[in-house]
């Protein structure tokens, strides 16, 4: 009787430990939120961050797309969010995405720009528990002025 309750506690004390190990050290996703002031699709120098964006994580099952965890975020005045993730997500699909923008002038999501594909597992070989996801960006509805200049040097425009 004694072998077994040492066997038992020696086969679920390490899957505890484990466990509890994840759930006090949770992942953090960090990103960025910015309006693309030249709607080129990208940033650009004259790009601004986006203080007050809405953005949000959702995980879903590889093979049969349901939801299985989500998670809302906010950008703070550098245009960056950070999102803690207490699960582990294993093979799950994980993306973040752009919810909404507090500027007027700036609410179109950027096609394309607008998720972001996340790991969201330990079970990859990184030894870092952040995680970094690409940077999202709605488009302003007109361009700003000097945008024709700024892209002509990026050779994107031709010369009239």
């Amino acid at each position: 009787m004694a072998r077994m309750v040492l066997l038992l506690a020696l086969c679920v004390l390490p899957a505890l430990v484990s466990a509890a190990r994840h759930a006090a050290n949770p992942l953090v996703l960090e990103g960025k939120v910015y309006c693309d002031t030249c709607r080129a699709g990208y940033e650009t120098a004259l790009t601004t961050p986006i203080s007050g964006a809405k953005v949000k994580v959702e995980c879903k099952d590889r093979n049969t797309e349901t939801l299985l965890y989500s998670i809302d975020g906010e950008t703070n005045e550098a245009g960056k969010y950070t999102i803690m993730v207490k699960e582990d997500h294993k093979d799950q699909l994980c993306d973040a995405m752009l919810v909404s923008s507090p500027q007027s002038d700036c609410q179109s999501a950027d096609p394309g720009r607008d998720r972001a594909r996340v790991i969201l597992t330990r079970n990859n070989g990184m030894t870092s528990d952040t995680r970094f996801a690409n940077a999202m960006g709605f488009m302003k509805d007109e361009p700003l002025s000097g945008c024709k200049q700024l892209l002509q040097q990026y050779e994107l425009e031709s010369q009239d």
